[in-house]
């Protein structure tokens, strides 16, 4: 996970790790019509943590322009 220090996080590699993730969740989607997901929560941790990573990038943007 990234760090959550405000002023120590580099949204590239922010960015980078949300991408990561959504390719994981279109695998999980894809595994899981095929029946070969057997955690099907995975796909839902995977989503929560994507959208804590837009927030940790949304934060940081608007600490910037204050």
């Amino acid at each position: 996970m990234i760090e959550k220090n405000k002023n120590e996080v580099d949204l590239n590699k922010v960015r980078d790790e949300i991408i990561k993730l959504k390719k994981n969740l279109l695998n999980f989607k894809f595994q899981k019509s095929t029946g070969q997901l057997e955690k099907t929560s995975e796909i839902k941790k995977t989503r929560v943590q994507i959208s804590r990573l837009k927030t940790t990038i949304s934060k940081v943007k608007r600490g910037r322009n204050a």
